[in-house]
């Protein structure tokens, strides 16, 4: 069997896409995607400059590919090239099951639990709009809920301002839901240093299962400060494309969770290494899937082949994207994510339905502080 095309979709539904196909003289297709929202038409580009490399390459032979694309062009692959791996890798693993009839949780060493703890995305453009939803949400069945820092109409992030307002979120929530429903708060790298400490502090009395991203990421030696002042859990790693971006904060022990995305760190066969360097540190895996049903699919295997995953993100459920074109058999049910035994990743992927889904260039929000000055989404 070899590779005989790579071929990238774009598309766009409640958020952009980028999904990558690659193709087989057996006519076995596997499907991937990439995760860096905003900037798919790069790692189109990027797919598109991969593509020659692996054509007539065997499938099979996904950890000689991945040490190609990521080695091959003498500088090592950033975030951009790397979320352009991941969807080639997962489209391979896709192609193995396939041919072998069985799903890839399979290939990478069978079931470690029978289902996976998601979380949902809570919004709210207002605290009691936020709470009221989280109430919502636990109604549903969601038994982990997960909201953030929310900016003001013309995209102000003041610090001192959204960690009061979170705090009395917090409160609220606690005292409506009580302490059965587990609570993740994404930070999404809006604070410094000082600011992160006082709101873990300030929220550790409302017992969270992880604050995540309290600062960025570009320098994971401020993770030592910050655990240095604060025993509330934390979790990081969603900006990261690979087991080097991961090694200090797991060899140092300052993350409880590592927020390894698969669409964006390398794909499947990084993941592995990745949740392994984990364990050996007693820090657990929280998959960050923000994007679309392909990653909801190579998540879920990965998430039931490795001994330390806690939690999977989940904004929506089997089903709610796009449903007339990706077709599946995962069951959500009362919170958990189940597998099927389809072969591969379980996706069916109809081309002809996806044109009703043109891509739009869009660009994430930006925000600024009082000042004027630039701060994180």
């Amino acid at each position: 069997m070899k590779i005989t095309n790579v071929k990238t979709y774009l598309a766009k539904e409640w958020r952009t896409f980028l999904f990558v196909v690659v193709e087989t003289d057996e006519g076995i297709c596997g499907i991937g995607e990439a995760g860096i929202t905003g900037r798919e038409k790069a790692m189109a580009g990027a797919v598109e400059h991969f593509a020659p490399q692996i054509i007539g390459l065997d499938p099979f032979n996904t950890e000689h590919i991945w040490q190609l694309l990521w080695r091959g062009g003498f500088y090592p692959a950033g975030q951009i090239l790397s979320a352009a791996i991941s969807a080639i890798d997962m489209a391979l693993w896709d192609i193995k099951g396939k041919v072998l009839n069985v799903p890839v949780y399979k290939l990478l060493g069978g079931l470690a639990r029978n289902k996976v703890h998601t979380y949902t995305h809570v919004h709210g453009n207002t605290s009691e709009e936020v709470v009221k939803n989280c109430v919502k949400s636990a109604e549903q069945g969601w038994k982990y809920l997960r909201w953030e820092f929310f900016s003001d109409e013309d995209g102000l992030i003041e610090p001192k301002k959204v960690i009061k307002r979170a705090v009395h979120e917090w409160r609220s929530i606690r005292d409506e839901l009580g302490d059965d429903i587990e609570l993740c708060f994404d930070a999404h790298t809006k604070l410094g240093v000082s600011d992160a400490i006082r709101f873990c502090n300030e929220v550790e009395a409302f017992r969270p299962f992880f604050i995540e991203d309290p600062i960025r990421s570009e320098n994971p030696q401020a993770y030592r400060r910050l655990r240095a002042h604060t025993s509330v859990p934390v979790a990081a790693g969603e900006q990261f494309s690979n087991k080097w971006d991961f090694r200090e904060l797991i060899e140092e022990q300052l993350i409880d969770q590592a927020r390894f995305d698969i669409c964006i760190g390398g794909g499947i066969t990084e993941g592995k290494k990745i949740a392994a360097m984990c364990e050996t540190h007693f820090i657990d895996v929280a998959v960050h899937n923000p994007v679309g049903p392909v990653s909801t699919a190579a998540s879920l295997h990965f998430n039931l082949s490795i001994p330390n995953c806690s939690v999977m993100e989940l904004p929506k459920r089997p089903g709610e994207t796009m449903p007339e074109v990706f077709k599946s058999s995962f069951k959500w049910h009362d919170g958990d994510l189940y597998p099927s035994d389809e072969p591969g990743l379980g996706i069916e992927l109809n081309l002809k339905e996806l044109e009703k889904y043109p891509f739009e260039q869009t660009e994430l929000p930006k925000c600024h502080k009082l000042d004027g000055s630039f701060n994180n989404w």
